[in-house]
């Protein structure tokens, strides 16, 4: 008998079945969770979305900053280049004013201006971008400094037109006015919100400058007896001055004094010859005599003149020929070598009253002076002075 154990013979191998593919790996059976399958994480594509709507938003934002900026800026070239046309200088012999500023052309043919540069007139000339010389007459002054002009005679600038309003609080304005050597320049002057100190662009010559839009309308008007002192009328208040029957003028009287004055800025006549050591020598000569005439220092004149010349042009004659007198737009025509000295030509305008001897009831005219000039003590001085032709109203054509 055969005992069932470890030593019973062994069991044959299990047949696989026919046509069962190859075995090549064991795997483990998958287990089921009995859960979904997972998505993608949702608040992840929450807060991407809100990234890029954020980046979308701040780009938006920031173009529209951008081109806001743009639209508060002003192209001070391109105004000044629209705008030159109507900015005038204003000269004046007066009594009690500076005798130069800055002025604009409005609407009637009319300038308006600072009071300071025109106070207590003797005689007034507007002079536009293209040199020409009109003589003004003061129409009246209101009580915050501006003086309104009537040129005399046809005027070829074209006028600035008042802003419809005032500009946007942080848009940019620009100030229009001229320097003492009369160059048209233009300096943004900020905007109300954020504006630039006046005495920062100012010179005394741009005193009764106008104020600009970025369109070129007038926006204001500067004006104040000094630079530090200097304020900007508002748009609302120019309307009054600048309407076909201004309201806010006051008549203003002309200036009754004996001696009065222009500017009191050096003065250097334009070299229209070549530039040689004499001409030079000769333009710097007489500069320093028209500014010592326009200064009224008489006697710092007499160290200009030869001593031949000095004993009939006293300090005295000096005082009485020009005390009203004002030179200005000097022109060097001609220089030429005489032995040791030269001959210069110059032609100039002056101002002066129109009570003033010979005045004939101009206020203004034109003079074509030759100079002969001699050397003392190694220096240029004035010997002798000759009209070349008469003298002709400075507005003359």
């Amino acid at each position: 008998m055969v005992e069932d154990g470890g030593g019973g013979l062994p069991r044959p191998p299990r047949r696989v079945p026919a046509g069962a593919g190859a075995l090549t790996q064991l795997e483990a059976p998958a287990r089921s969770s009995g859960a979904p399958p997972r998505g993608p994480w949702i608040f992840g594509r929450l807060l991407a979305g809100l990234v890029v709507l954020l980046i979308v938003v701040a780009g938006g934002a920031g173009a529209g900053w951008y081109v806001r900026a743009q639209t508060l800026r002003i192209d001070t070239s391109q105004v000044l280049k629209n705008v030159r046309p109507a900015v005038v200088r204003v000269l004046a012999t007066t009594c009690a004013g500076t005798g130069e500023g800055s002025g604009v052309l409005i609407d009637g043919g009319r300038v308006l201006t600072a009071t300071s540069a025109i106070n207590q007139p003797l005689s007034i000339v507007v002079i536009s971008p293209d040199g020409r010389i009109h003589r003004a007459n003061l129409l009246g002054t209101s009580a915050d400094g501006v003086a309104v002009l009537q040129p005399i005679g046809q005027f070829d600038g074209t006028p600035v037109q008042l802003a419809p309003a005032d500009p946007e609080p942080k848009a940019e304005r620009a100030l229009i006015g001229y320097t003492a050597v009369g160059k048209a320049t233009i300096q943004s002057i900020g905007s109300a919100a954020e504006p630039k100190a006046l005495e920062s662009v100012l010179n005394a010559a741009k005193l009764g400058g106008p104020v600009v839009d970025k369109s070129g309308r007038l926006a204001g008007l500067v004006v104040g007896d000094t630079v530090q002192t200097s304020t900007i009328v508002p748009l609302g208040t120019l309307r009054g001055y600048a309407a076909t029957v201004p309201t806010g003028i006051s008549a203003a009287a002309g200036g009754s004094c004996d001696r009065s004055r222009g500017p009191q800025s050096a003065v250097a006549p334009e070299l229209q010859v070549a530039r040689t050591g004499l001409a030079t020598e000769a333009q710097r000569l007489l500069g320093n005599y028209l500014t010592l005439e326009n200064q009224h220092d008489f006697a710092s004149l007499q160290s200009l003149y030869s001593d031949r010349l000095a004993k009939t042009l006293t300090e005295a004659r000096d005082r009485q020929s020009h005390q009203t007198s004002y030179f200005f737009g000097p022109n060097l025509t001609e220089v030429s070598a005489d032995g040791d000295g030269a001959y210069a030509r110059l032609a100039y305008n002056v101002l002066f009253s129109p009570t003033a001897a010979g005045a004939s009831g101009r206020t203004c005219n034109r003079l074509d002076v030759r100079y002969k000039l001699v050397r003392a003590d190694g220096k240029l001085v004035i010997d002798e002075a000759r009209q070349m032709t008469d003298p002709v109203a400075c507005d003359s054509r």
